[in-house]
């Protein structure tokens, strides 16, 4: 890579560590990067395990590459073109890994494989997490799904990273012409992905949930473990979104609807109305996972996990994931 810069302490001990072999040094130096680049490839997959799996991948393909770095860019920005090209080699292999059409003409298509991301797994400095809100809450990930892998490279590494064009097209083999091509169609369909929401990602994000979603996701809790439908129905907007993952299905329907199917399906009925819930934060957006208790069984068990997003108060979409007997997220499986 072509970065004009000084050799900083951090690539000038990596470069130590691969000409020495020790493997342990590699580990302590490379484990710092861990949560940034597991961000990045859950921006490039959408899915947190396959995220955890290709980072494992970057640091084993560092390994074998380590004498191959000179330090002429960053240490990041090489593991950074590592992560990037063993996302890509994944995708060119899975044929699973694309949008499905939806029955819904609105939707368009639906992201079956998408996986929420746990908050306490986001790189703990705000200025190198590179993780603004907008950049990460389901909707973001999910557009993002809908450009071709490696115009979705080239969109993440220049407008969400901030990569200039040159170090772009050297990470993929690409020319600057063709990055710059990619990069405009990739912000086109963002546009129409993402309609009426903030599309410059590099101003100032605030992190922090607003006290209405605070407010909003207590109530929704509230009125799951009281049973409260009526309660529920007034938190819903009347042109909610909802989806239960990993079935497909998106459907907008009206607040009342939307409890009644829920009913209708056998929630809040006598067998399956004992739950206990945990306010939690995925995407950088709320949620509440949700425990039930069935009949003879002592334990309140994992059953899903409820995203929102949160508009004026009311719950504008809810992205539910399906979370029956999965260790997932490191979630307890009981309480």
């Amino acid at each position: 890579m072509t970065d004009a810069r000084p050799l900083g302490a951090d690539e000038a001990t990596f470069i130590a560590v691969a000409r020495s072999g020790d493997t342990a040094r590699f580990a302590l130096i490379t484990e710092r990067h861990r949560r940034e680049l597991q961000v990045h490839c859950y921006r490039m997959l959408a899915n947190y395990e396959d995220a955890q799996d290709m980072t494992q991948e970057t640091f084993l393909r560092a390994w074998h590459k380590r004498e191959s770095f000179k330090g002429h860019a960053a240490l990041r920005t090489w593991l950074h073109r590592i992560a990037t090209n063993a996302c890509l080699d994944f995708l060119e292999k899975r044929n699973d890994r694309t949008p499905v059409p939806s029955e819904l003409a609105d939707v368009g298509s639906e992201v079956l494989y998408l996986q929420p991301y746990p908050d306490r797994m986001l790189p703990e400095d705000p200025q190198e997490s590179v993780v603004a809100r907008e950049t990460i809450e389901l909707a973001f990930i999910v557009a993002i799904q809908h450009l071709p892998p490696r115009q979705r490279a080239v969109f993440i590494l220049r407008d969400v990273l901030g990569w200039p064009a040159a170090t772009t097209a050297d990470a993929l083999e690409l020319t600057v012409a063709s990055v710059t091509s990619a990069l405009q169609r990739a912000r086109v369909t963002m546009r129409e992905q993402l309609p009426g929401r903030r599309l410059d990602w590099r101003r100032p994000a605030t992190n922090e949930l607003s006290s209405d979603e605070r407010t909003v996701v207590k109530l929704y809790i509230d009125a799951h473990e009281r049973n409260d439908l009526d309660g529920l129905i007034s938190l819903l907007r009347d042109d909610l979104r909802f989806v239960m993952l990993p079935e497909a299905g998106t459907s907008v329907v009206t607040a009342k609807d939307a409890v009644d199917g829920w009913v209708s399906g056998g929630l809040f009925q006598p067998g399956h109305d004992d739950w206990r819930c945990v306010t939690t934060t995925v995407n950088r957006m709320p949620a509440a996972v949700l425990y039930l208790r069935t009949p003879d069984d002592p334990e309140y068990r994992l059953f899903a996990i409820a995203v929102l997003h949160i508009v004026d108060g009311k719950i504008a979409e809810l992205t539910g994931f399906d979370a029956t007997d999965k260790p997932w997220l490191d979630l307890p499986p009981t309480l």
